[in-house]
């Protein structure tokens, strides 16, 4: 499950947005779901957001968190941010990956561990992860790195 903070107006979202798009049409079938919070704008804006790219609408859950700038400062999504060590001053787009098998049910705390990735996605690395998440991959998402001696000029 991927939990992707955006602003409609926001130039890096609207380069991610099909991102998003495409890895949930590709594997909404296996499980994964996202779930979009719009931030800093209204909710037409970010109703109109997914109707200017051609489609009916977004096809994924879309909630609204805050809906003016100046709401900054006082969002889970500024929070959450904070927390994870992005300095950025507005943090669009912003996504979490969480394992819905390992989250706690019970408690505040809903996930002692999330894939947090500030800025856009490399389509390539988030694919990678999503399929290993979802049991379709055997290769690692991660590799360790190697020791070797640096190259000469």
């Amino acid at each position: 499950m991927a939990v992707v903070y955006f602003a409609p107006w926001c130039g890096n979202w609207r380069m991610e947005a099909p991102v998003i798009a495409r890895l949930y049409d590709k594997y909404k079938g296996n499980g994964f779901d996202v779930v979009a919070v719009s931030e800093y704008a209204s909710q037409d804006d970010a109703r109109g957001f997914f109707t200017q790219t051609g489609t009916s609408g977004a096809p994924y859950t879309v909630v609204v968190e805050s809906e003016g700038r100046e709401a900054r400062d006082k969002t889970t999504h500024y929070g959450y941010r904070q927390i994870a060590g992005d300095a950025r001053r507005w943090g669009s787009p912003f996504n979490i990956f969480l394992e819905p098998s390992k989250l706690n049910r019970k408690g505040d705390v809903l996930s002692e561990k999330a894939w947090v990735v500030g800025g856009e996605l490399i389509e390539k690395d988030a694919e990678q992860f999503i399929r290993e998440k979802l049991g379709l991959s055997e290769q690692s998402s991660t590799e360790p790195c190697e020791n070797k001696p640096a190259a000469k000029p």
